[in-house]
């Protein structure tokens, strides 16, 4: 692994970095015009940037132990330095004069695990480009640039949930998002909660996965419907005339943007719990994106005490889960959790409460 003095051949110009999120309702609705509830993760991703010495560009990756570099007319090839690129490229867009840099990055964020790791390196990247320039750009103009990058760059058509969370939020509020308008506001957690979030083991490629599919058909579901997005229909039964799937996709849209806003009204523990267990089993059975091992990761959840409710969180195919539990019984319930899941031979491990060190990396 290079280090960044060696990379740099000296010091940096600047430091930022940017945290990943955790999505605890609303998933799959920021690409339909709706609403969302992600908080932010202690996990982040860092960027160190100085300009270059010359007309390349030159990327690190320490995660991945990668380099890219490029001619400043060229373009950087797929992977981790497209990202990068794209923040590049959409500030020049603006105007901003962004000179050939040498920029390096690392993360402590699980990639693949459905915790928006490349939503925080474009955040992580733009804010430390914003500082090396001087660009005039707000947190939320950051977001919407970090999004084009990905959808234009990095070839997935995301929406702008992970941007304005990873821009915005802290991890101590949920942060309520209207993604039509962009109003966004803290959301305190439910009184007497905490949160768990455990890796299934099974890593999701977003590029990969039917993310893109899964888009066209509330697309057409919309258009069937005579509405711009499915935000726009807020009675379920509406849907049940559409042919099946997109009757299926349209259903859990609708029926999660009024789990999402009836949360953000304030709910008890127990109320949350209920509506994240409704949302896990939409994503299961409408919009079909989660798989074996996060179903069974949500229900060894479940079974523990203390513990409200469970969902997978990100786009599914893989990754993560999310849990509400009593405020102080989330280490004892996350590693009870884990020892029932792993005893199957599926691999999964916590990821917050963070790890304790001092117990073996058991929380």
């Amino acid at each position: 692994m290079i280090t960044p003095e060696r990379f740099f051949d000296g010091a940096p110009v600047v430091h930022a970095s940017a945290p990943g999120r955790v999505n605890l309702l609303g998933e799959h609705t920021d690409y339909n015009d709706g609403y969302m509830l992600p908080i932010a993760t202690p996990q982040r991703t860092t960027a160190a940037v100085a300009p270059s010495r010359d007309e390349h560009f030159y990327f690190y990756s320490s995660t991945l132990d990668e380099s890219v570099h490029f001619a400043r007319s060229h373009h950087a090839p797929p992977g981790f330095g497209s990202y990068i690129e794209g923040c590049v490229r959409m500030l020049e867009e603006r105007g901003v004069q962004v000179p050939p840099v040498r920029v390096y990055v690392g993360t402590n964020l699980p990639v693949g695990a459905g915790m928006s790791s490349s939503a925080a390196l474009e955040v992580a990247v733009l804010r430390a480009l914003r500082e090396l320039t001087g660009a005039q750009v707000d947190d939320v103009v950051l977001a919407q640039l970090a999004q084009q990058a990905e959808i234009r760059y990095a070839k997935v058509n995301c929406g702008i949930m992970d941007q304005m969370a990873s821009s915005l939020a802290d991890e101590d509020h949920m942060l309520f998002i209207d993604a039509r308008t962009l109003e966004h506001r803290v959301v305190p957690l439910p009184v007497g909660a905490e949160i768990i979030v455990m890796d299934s083991g099974v890593p999701r490629k977003l590029s990969a996965s039917k993310y893109n599919e899964r888009r066209a058909e509330c697309n057409e579901a919309a258009r069937l419907l005579g509405v711009a997005a499915l935000r726009d229909v807020s009675d379920p039964d509406r849907v049940e005339g559409l042919p099946s799937p997109l009757r299926e996709r349209a259903r859990h849209v609708v029926r999660e943007n009024l789990r999402v806003l009836e949360a953000a009204r304030g709910v008890s523990a127990a109320r949350f719990g209920e509506l994240m267990n409704a949302s896990h089993e939409s994503l299961r059975q409408d919009y079909e994106v989660s798989i074996e091992e996060l179903d069974v990761l949500c229900a060894r959840l479940r079974e523990q005490s203390g513990v409200y409710g469970a969902r997978l969180t990100g786009a599914g195919f893989g990754g993560a889960c999310v849990a509400l539990c009593a405020k102080g019984a989330a280490r004892g319930a996350a590693a009870e959790a884990l020892y029932r899941y792993n005893a199957a031979q599926r691999h999964g491990r916590v990821l917050i409460p963070e790890a304790d060190t001092k117990t073996g990396g058991q929380p």
